[in-house]
This record gives C-alpha cells, structure tokens and sequence, in this order.
C-alpha cells in the first residue's frame, strides 16, 4: 500500500532524517518530495521550517495492526494517561534520551556508549563515545546536529516542561569551536593585512555566530551574514584605524 507522511524540520535534510527514523526506513526505501523548503528570515524573524513529503509502500500486514490498536484505547482511560503523563517527570528524561539514543544508534549500526549528565535549568549533556565516530558527528558536525534535533524532538514531544539536550561525541563540540575562534582570527588578520572583505565557507548558525562573537572586539574588521541557506556564509570585512572607536556601536548581522 502506498502511503506518506509529511514532516517538518529546520533544513530539508532534517526534516528527511526525522521522517526516516519515525518510519524505520532507510533513504533508498522512500522517494522525497520538497513541501515547502526552510526560510532563514531576517534576523530570527519571518523564518520557517523545512516541510517534506516522505513516501513509502506500507507492508500488507500494517492495515491488520491498525485495526489492534483502537481497542487498547477503549479499555482503559485511567491507563492512556498514565503513559502521556510519563514523559513529563523530569527524573524520567534520562532513561527517554537514553532509550531513544540506542534505538537511533543500533538501527545505524554503530555499538557507542552513552553518557547523560544533568546541568542547570533542567539541561541534559550527552556525550557518546566508541568506535567510527566519524559517522556519527559527520561532515562538519551535520549529523551530530540531526541526532541532536531529533533527541530534542522524541524526548520533549508531548512532555509540558522541555529539556534542551546537547549532543556530542568525542568532545567535537568543543574542539570545533576552538578551530573556528582561530580560523576567524586568522581570517581578520588577513582582512587587515589585505585592506578587503573576505568571506569564510558557508557554516550553520551557530557556527556563523561564534565568528561573529570571535571578532566582536577584533579591531579593525566588523562581520556579517551573506547568502542564502543552506550556502549562508560569514564575510569579514576592513574597518580601517579610522572608524575603530565605533567598534562597540557598529552594526553586524548575526543570524
């Protein structure tokens, strides 16, 4: 039986990592259509998610399933809200992260081990460690960062107080982000140096804003956003001696 399913996501690679792991599928058992592609907006506002269709053949066995399930409904009220309410007991949300982050992991084959510590204002660290880690942070960190989107989506998903969750795998977080405080110096020394504007490789936001953060006080450069995702990129551009004295009012771009 020919089915779909329509799924939302902050870029259109999110959006089919989300659906794929909800149907169990992988890339080659389902064809992607493009809804509606995302919409970065103009400082945080006007942007919208990535919207796609995801279709898929259904077995022959799943319409029999579908009958099951209404009746575990009916049998019980007090039960079903007990389950929804679940999720909810913040003392609950590592054993979530945990099972989910093993589901996710075996159906991509990999045997890593998974460590959850609780920090302030109700936020869970994730680190996971073993063996091809590299599948698991990817080209600059976009699958870590799918992996993190769709812990944060399964866990807080029907809960009334949400956890944010951070993601990492072999300290990659931390060792990115110092290799890209050096690229962005190296980078306003060469702007200097050349008296013009250069542009870095495109980066996520947040690798866009620690640039930006970076350079804030760098003297003589100021920064900001050019491009469109998923090609979004920082330029950094000379100041001059001159206009120095204005670093704490000049305006740049950040998202």
């Amino acid at each position: 039986m020919h089915k779909y399913i329509e799924v939302s996501g902050k870029t259109e690679e999110e959006a089919i990592a989300a659906a794929l792991a909800q149907l169990g599928l992988d890339r080659d058992d389902v064809s992607v259509e493009i809804v509606e592609r995302a919409k970065s907006g103009f400082l945080g506002i006007g942007s919208s998610p990535a919207i796609v269709r995801v279709n898929y053949e259904a077995p022959d066995e799943e319409p029999v399933r579908e009958e099951k399930a209404p009746p575990k409904k009916k049998e019980s009220a007090p039960a079903e809200r007990n389950t929804k309410s679940a999720p909810v007991a913040t003392g609950e949300k590592p054993e979530h992260i945990e099972a989910f982050l093993s589901g996710l992991l075996e159906r991509m084959d990999i045997n890593a081990s998974i460590s959850i510590s609780e920090g302030e204002n109700g936020r869970f660290n994730v680190e996971i460690s073993g063996e091809n880690m590299g599948a698991i942070i990817g080209r600059r960190g976009e699958t870590l960062d799918a992996i993190q989107h769709l812990t944060n989506y399964a866990v807080n998903r029907g809960a009334e107080k949400r956890a944010h969750i951070s993601v990492d795998a072999e300290n990659y977080r931390s060792k990115r982000e110092d290799s890209l405080v050096r690229l962005a110096e190296k980078m306003a020394a060469k702007v200097i140096k050349y008296r013009r504007s250069m542009a870095l490789e495109p980066m996520n936001s947040y690798e866009r804003h620690v640039i930006h953060t970076a350079l804030q006080e760098y003297e003589g450069v100021t920064t900001k956003s050019a491009g469109t995702e998923p090609n979004r990129r920082v330029v950094v551009s000379f100041e001059g001696p001159a206009q120095s004295g204005k670093k704490a009012t000049s305006s740049r771009e950040w998202n």
